[in-house]
């Protein structure tokens, strides 16, 4: 199982549905194997939750920092 593989799916699933994003705030485990269908070692799971933790807040600060030169450029 690729795991950049399996961040990218969990990440696309939370960005495009806020219920899914707030179960995962909550108990991301059980997103992540409710996502795969699988029950996955405790290991692979929590790559994948710091995995999309990380993506999610690179993914707000980038929209951040163009918001920000929006403002500068005017």
């Amino acid at each position: 199982m690729d795991i950049k593989e399996q961040i990218n799916k969990v990440v696309e699933e939370v960005t495009k549905n806020p219920h899914i994003k707030e179960q995962f705030e909550k108990e991301p485990v059980q997103v992540i194997e409710k996502l795969f269908g699988v029950d996955l070692p405790d290991d692979m799971v929590m790559k994948i939750i710091d995995g999309v933790k990380a993506k999610l807040t690179l993914d707000g600060v980038s929209k951040v920092a163009d918001a920000l030169k929006g403002v500068f450029n005017k």
